[in-house]
């Protein structure tokens, strides 16, 4: 389980993007979503480690 999502509500959502935004942009999408959420999590790491230094 994903997020607390199972299995079938995961194809569905798969589903859905192919629909919305074809399978051509599907991998520039994911790609700019694995940048965002690396980008956050570095950030993320940066406040925790200036947090404890002060």
């Amino acid at each position: 389980m994903f997020l607390g999502l199972g299995p079938v509500e995961l194809v569905i959502i798969v589903v859905v993007l192919v629909l919305l935004f074809g399978l051509a942009k599907l991998p520039v999408i994911a790609n700019a979503l694995g940048r965002t959420l690396r980008q956050f999590r570095r950030g993320a790491a940066e406040d925790d480690e200036s947090g404890q230094s002060q």
